[in-house]
């Protein structure tokens, strides 16, 4: 059974920066597609950055530049760097995976995954 469990949201000051992980159990990830989404108060979940099988990346144009998605291995985490942090980047932040090798154009769509975390909560505090 594939489990992901994202951790190290908090709350901060705009300006600054978190740094999340993802960790996945029962899933051998090196080699899937992988995904980052995030859902604000009232909005919908969106797809902020994403990695693919061949360990290319593509990130969300609110976040290009701030945010860095990253996985070194099948034994590491999946992490997202975030700096820059605004006050609407305060959401929820759920982890993703699927088995499938995702080409990048879609590696944002969230029906494009199978797999979820249960989400970390950020906020930023202007």
């Amino acid at each position: 059974q594939v489990q992901l469990v994202e951790s190290w949201g908090g709350s901060v000051q705009a300006g600054g920066s978190l740094r999340l992980s993802c960790a996945a159990s029962g899933y051998f990830f090196s080699t899937k597609s992988m995904c980052w989404f995030r859902q604000g108060p009232g909005k919908e979940r969106e797809g902020v950055a994403g990695i693919g099988s061949d360990g290319g990346t593509t990130y969300s144009d609110s976040v290009k530049g701030r945010f860095t998605i990253s996985k070194d291995n099948a034994k590491n985490p999946l992490y997202l760097e975030m700096n820059s942090l605004k006050p609407e980047d305060t959401a929820i932040y759920y982890c993703a995976a699927d088995t499938r090798p995702i080409e990048w154009w879609f590696l944002l769509h969230r029906l494009q995954y199978a797999h979820w975390g249960q989400g970390t909560q950020v906020t930023v505090s202007s």
